[in-house]
C-alpha cells in the first residue's frame, strides 16, 4: 500500500480543519498545535523513525505530527485525552492504515502492556508535543514505570529542556535534571520559537530528545531510596542539605545519622543539594543504605 503524503503542517490547512469540525481550543489541556513543515521534518529526523519501529505518540492534537509518524514507522498508537479532537483525527488519519487511535489520558494507559501487544515487549520510540503543564509527571511516569523506551523525543517548554540537561551549581538545575540524567541521555535538537504553533504559546519551546540508557550511569542500592534523597535535598533548596533531609516528612534518618554520612563522604556539613552531582546523590544513598 502506498502511504499518504502528509498535507498537514501549514496554517492555512490546520485553519481549514478545525473550522470545519468548529474545534475550540481547550485551555485545561494546553493546546498549541505545530504548523511548521521544517519543525515537524526535523523531529522525525531526531527521533529516527524507521519502517521497524512501533511510536506511541501522546497528543495528537489534529494529527499534524502523527501523518509524518505514519508515513516513517510501522505503526504509531496516538493517546488523545480530548474526546472533541476524536472525530478530526478519525478524518486527517482516515487514510493511514497503520494508526490506532487511543481516547484515553496518558497517565491512566498501561504503556508496557501496549508495548508487549504491539511491539513483543521490544522497546518503543515515544514522540510527543506536550503540553507544559504536564510534561514532568508524563516523562517521570514513562521511566519509572518501566516502559521498555529507546528513547523520547519531546517538544517542552524551552525551560523545561534546560532543565533536563543542565548539572550542579545552576538555578534550573533540581530534582528532573537528575532524574532525566539517570535514567537517560538529554540531547537539545532545536529550539522552537511561539510562531511555530497554533494559537501561539507565550513562551518558547524546544525539541529534546532523550536517548534511554540500557544501564543507569550509576550504581545505587535503593533507586527509590536516592529519589527520596533528591527531592527531599530540593523542596527546600535555600537550606543545607542536612537541614533539608532532616526536615523531611517522606526520609527517616535521624540528623546524627545524617551528619555522619555526610562526614563518611568528607562533605561539609553546610553543603547544599544544588551542589552534588548524581553520582553524589547516589554515593550518599549508599552510605545511608548500609546503616
Amino acid at each position: 500500500m502506498n502511504t499518504p503524503v502528509p498535507y498537514l503542517g501549514n496554517p492555512q490547512k490546520t485553519i481549514e480543519v478545525l473550522q470545519k469540525y468548529k474545534f475550540v481550543f481547550q485551555k485545561r489541556y494546553g493546546q498549541n498545535f505545530l504548523i511548521d513543515t521544517h519543525v515537524l521534518d526535523k523531529i522525525i529526523s531526531s527521533a529516527q523513525i524507521t519502517k521497524d519501529d512501533f511510536v506511541v505518540e501522546i497528543g495528537p492534537g489534529i494529527g499534524t505530527m502523527t501523518q509524518y509518524l505514519a508515513s516513517s514507522a510501522r505503526q504509531v498508537a496516538a493517546i488523545e485525552i480530548d474526546k472533541a479532537l476524536i472525530p478530526i483525527l478519525e478524518d486527517t488519519l482516515g487514510e493511514y492504515e497503520n494508526v490506532e487511535i487511543i481516547n484515553e489520558d496518558v497517565l491512566k494507559v498501561d504503556l508496557r502492556r501496549l508495548a508487549e501487544e504491539k511491539n513483543q515487549g521490544r522497546p518503543v520510540k515515544v514522540v510527543a508535543n506536550l503540553p507544559y503543564y504536564i510534561t514532568t509527571p508524563i516523562i517521570m511516569g514513562l521511566f519509572e514505570k518501566h516502559v521498555p523506551l529507546e528513547s523520547i523525543t519531546i517538544m517542552v517548554q524551552k525551560e523545561v529542556a534546560d532543565r533536563m540537561r543542565v548539572g550542579p551549581g545552576t538555578k534550573d538545575y533540581g530534582a528532573l535534571s537528575l532524574a532525566v540524567q539517570y535514567y537517560a541521555e538529554p540531547l537539545l535538537v532545536a529550539n522552537v520559537p511561539p510562531n511555530c504553533f497554533m494559537p501561539r504559546p507565550r513562551v518558547g519551546s524546544a525539541v529534546i530528545r532523550l536517548n534511554r540508557y540500557e544501564k543507569p550511569p550509576v550504581e545505587v542500592k535503593n533507586e527509590a531510596g536516592m529519589f527520596a534523597l533528591i527531592r527531599a535535598a530540593f523542596n527546600q533548596r535555600r537550606k543545607t542539605l542536612l537541614n533539608s533531609l532532616s526536615n523531611s516528612q517522606e526520609l527517616s534518618f535521624t540528623k546524627e545519622e545524617l551528619a555522619e554520612a555526610l562526614e563518611k563522604l568528607g562533605w561539609p556539613q553546610g553543603i547544599r543539594g544544588e551542589a552534588l552531582t548524581l553520582e553524589e546523590f547516589a554515593a550518599l544513598n549508599n552510605v545511608l543504605e548500609g546503616k
